[in-house]
């Protein structure tokens, strides 16, 4: 089977998040940068997937020069076919990407064939906006169901789960298709060293398609106040019992 995931660079969670003195993007200088962990999670699953039923994976993430290095990793856990779609801008709007997605997979569909799955993140680290695949499976005019924790493919069907309190929604899609998969799907594995140096040398397309620009625009990042919390130690060994009662009863937690 042939599977396409789509990835994202964006910023190492929990790291310190800075603004440009305008306001409109990202200060870059000192951050790092990494796949978007539901992404991560989605091309864990690929490879996973391709292992069990046989098939290729394919790697596509739009973003600038530098985010090879989130197509490298791809390649370095297992996936085969890498291609950047690169852009100047630090970041476009969710409609104008899933143009330039929609556009790009089916220029590779007509080539090479049709993608019977195609896997996406539920949503990015960074903008959290949950609209880019379910856009461009929209354009593509393939179902997706986003939120997903558990994939089983027999046949030309798929049959995916999404959590919900107290259980699981079960779906059941044709292929073609595609789903928006959750971080907890599965535990990403490491790169090996092989891996690595296999991934240095994996051919990297480069593909540019011209996009439209869509209905939103950013009007400024607002970075919120830093929360500081303050660690008081109530004393070391046996001496410090007095203390934690006395806090207890503060609390109203004894009785």
């Amino acid at each position: 089977m042939k599977i396409l995931v789509c990835v994202k660079r964006v910023p190492a969670p929990g790291a310190r998040i800075n603004v440009t003195d305008d306001g409109l993007e990202v200060d870059a200088t000192h951050l790092g940068f990494t796949t978007s962990p539901h992404e991560e999670c989605a091309v864990e699953e690929a490879v996973q997937l391709a292992e069990t039923h046989g098939g290729e994976v394919t790697a596509i993430t739009l973003g600038p020069e530098a985010a090879e290095e989130q197509l490298r990793y791809a390649a370095s856990v297992g996936v085969q076919n890498l291609i950047l779609l690169p852009m100047d801008e630090p970041d476009w709007d969710p409609q104008k990407t899933a143009d330039a997605l929609t556009k790009a997979i089916r220029e590779i569909e007509t080539s090479e064939g049709v993608f019977d799955l195609i896997l996406f993140g539920n949503e990015s680290a960074d903008a959290g906006g949950f609209q880019v695949g379910i856009r461009v499976s929209h354009q593509l005019e393939r179902p997706i169901v986003n939120g997903i924790k558990n994939i089983e493919i027999s046949d030309d069907e798929i049959e995916a789960q999404r959590e919900i309190d107290g259980g699981f929604e079960v779906y059941k899609l044709k292929m073609p298709a595609a789903l928006g998969v959750k971080e907890g799907i599965n535990l990403p594995r490491y790169p090996t060293m092989k891996g690595r140096l296999a991934s240095k040398k994996a051919e990297l397309k480069s593909l540019q398609f011209p996009a439209e620009n869509g209905g939103q625009q950013r009007s400024r990042l607002h970075r919120p106040e830093e929360q500081v919390s303050e660690t008081v130690i109530l004393g070391k060994g046996p001496e410090a019992a007095p203390a934690i009662v006395d806090l207890l009863e503060e609390l109203g937690v004894l009785q």
